[in-house]
């Protein structure tokens, strides 16, 4: 009986100690006097701390009283049998999904404006995954059966594996020891018939006795390298356009040093991108080409386009957008990085000169999904002493690249800050305007339904800007899964809709779903504006000018970050 009362007083106080802890907790997020102006403001509505600090009160009282009987449910961090067997383990993972819950509620209910409110949802977000249980030894109880069933190898083995992680500069995702560029990824047969201190030129080799007579260049991300486009035979998206008769042709970027940090984004504009169209124009004489851009790549494309169309040409005859921004008016979950002081950073720190590191893009890049890209696999590879399966994707995801620093403070803030490319006349690039509004071409514009780094109205958000027949297409998945989608797979869906009306809700309203790869609308497209055939060439190039220099997939795309 005594023992009951002792329980129900102890109860009793922790409640009243958690109410006091949550009320001085909620304290520091109140604005100090007189910061007003020196940072957003930032406010809480009391009905809705009181409706928090109820429910938490509530909840924590619920797992104190149930003790280490206490379930961490819903999340497929805890839900192993570990978890289950080990009630300090799960009560722990319990009271941290209920701190968390809260937090995240804590910034859902923040009065302030919308940008602040994501930054701070972002914060959260990010310590929600960093403070995780199962991210210290201490606390995974399937560490710790792994550790106890191995007699201790397992943690051997994660301190190997960690080591190895900090000679190569980053966590590992895969074994990357099982790749190898040219031998089992980025393999199609072809050439370097091009090369200058950018990048590289690749022509496949045909496939087909006959080619349509406008040959087709792919300009890929310089943030990444290009096989993602020719990872495998049965998804390379670059075979798949060889197989349909395009005389195909590749940028592959330099992976730039410290011999290239003044290189800016006219540079990437006039001696990348437009000497690209007039090196595939004089090599298969053809007046006009077809070209693809894919994302950043899409963007320099873009941009290539309309400085061309100042000077009054038009080599391009039609063009393709895959997961793609010219109007930066919508950039999803990174806007939270962008505002001026950061930009003004940035260019203070590389704009006249300088790299950006493929490391900080891809961390930035990997903890927009912090527990899939990064605790996923601090977990298995250092608690666990696991060793990733080999996957290609993740294996192209880890091979990093460098950007220069003056090309890319430029990209930041003409782009992502100010929105200049769809403004006509604002943005001056290889010394011409820019105005999308002269890049009158019919195109094609894909975006994936679930993208993170380009959002699907971002994407569509181009169909405002380029005057001529437009084309759009929304497939399923990702930034990079709705693309590489080979109809061979016979997976996902696509959607599309003759009709472009000013929003992309509006579109997607009237839009019509079709099983399968997007890919198949696309070829069909392509052929409408390719010309006749002709016949295939039997080699690489052209004359002495353009020769083959070597094999593909070439050396720049072999250099790393």
């Amino acid at each position: 009986m005594n023992s009951d009362v002792d329980w129900a007083a102890q109860a009793q106080r922790f409640q009243q100690d958690l109410a006091q802890q949550w009320t001085q907790a909620l304290q520091q997020f109140q604005p100090a006097a007189g910061g007003a102006g020196a940072v957003p403001h930032l406010g809480f509505a009391p009905d809705k701390l009181q409706a928090l600090q109820q429910a938490y009160v509530r909840e924590a009282c619920e797992l104190w009283n149930a003790g280490l009987g206490a379930k961490p449910a819903g999340d497929k961090r805890f839900a192993g049998d570990a978890w289950a067997h080990n009630p300090v383990a799960a009560f722990t993972a319990a009271i941290y999904l209920l701190n968390a819950r809260t937090l995240l509620g804590l910034a859902e209910a923040a009065d302030t404006d919308a940008k602040t409110k994501a930054r701070l949802r972002f914060a959260v977000e990010q310590w929600m995954a960093a403070s995780a249980p199962s991210n210290f030894m201490a606390l995974n109880a399937e560490a710790q059966q792994k550790a106890i069933e191995t007699k201790g190898e397992s943690i051997a083995k994660g301190l190997q594996n960690l080591l190895a992680d900090l000679q190569q500069g980053h966590v590992s995702m895969t074994d990357e020891s099982a790749f190898e560029v040219g031998r089992n990824v980025a393999t199609s047969e072809g050439a370097v018939v091009f090369e200058n201190e950018l990048f590289q030129l690749l022509e496949y080799k045909p496939l087909t006795r006959q080619v349509y007579e406008r040959p087709y260049l792919v300009v890929p991300p310089c943030i990444n390298k290009f096989y993602i486009l020719d990872l495998q035979p049965e998804n390379s998206l670059i075979r798949y356009l060889v197989e349909q008769g395009h005389r195909t042709f590749v940028v592959s970027w330099r992976n730039v040093d410290a011999s290239l940090e003044d290189k800016t984004w006219d540079d990437y504009i006039e001696d990348a991108a437009l000497k690209a169209i007039s090196v595939v124009q004089e090599i298969s004489g053809a007046r006009q080409i077809n070209a693809l851009g894919f994302c950043v790549g899409g963007t320099i494309l873009g941009t290539a386009l309309a400085v061309a169309a100042a000077r009054g040409d038009k080599p391009v005859a039609s063009a393709t957008l895959l997961t793609t921004l010219l109007d930066f008016s919508d950039t999803g979950v990174l806007d939270l990085f962008i505002d001026e002081p950061f930009v003004k950073y940035r260019e203070m720190q590389m704009g006249k000169g300088g790299l950006l590191k493929g490391q900080e893009l891809a961390s930035t890049f990997s903890f927009l999904r912090p527990n899939d890209l990064v605790w996923n696999y601090v977990v298995g590879n250092y608690l666990k002493g696991e060793t990733p399966p080999p996957f290609d994707l993740l294996y192209w995801n880890s091979d990093s690249t460098n950007l220069p620093g003056p090309m890319y403070t430029w990209y930041l803030r003409n782009t992502y800050h100010e929105n200049n490319l769809v403004k006509p006349g604002k943005a001056v690039v290889c010394g011409e305007k820019v105005d999308l509004r002269k890049v009158d071409l019919p195109v094609y514009i894909y975006g994936s339904r679930e993208d993170h780094i380009v959002p699907i109205a971002g994407a569509y958000a181009s169909v405002k800007h380029l005057p001529g027949k437009k084309r759009f297409v929304m497939g399923a998945s990702g930034h990079i899964a709705g693309v590489i989608n080979p109809p061979a797979k016979k997976k996902r869906s696509y959607w599309t809709n003759d009709k472009l009306p000013e929003t992309y809700e509006a579109w997607l309203a009237g839009a019509k779903e079709h099983p399968g790869s997007w890919w198949t609308d696309w070829a069909a497209w392509l052929k409408s504006h390719a010309g006749k055939q002709v016949p295939a060439p039997k080699a690489y190039g052209k004359g002495a000018k353009y020769k083959a220099i070597e094999p593909a997939p070439g050396r720049y795309v072999k250099a790393k970050a």
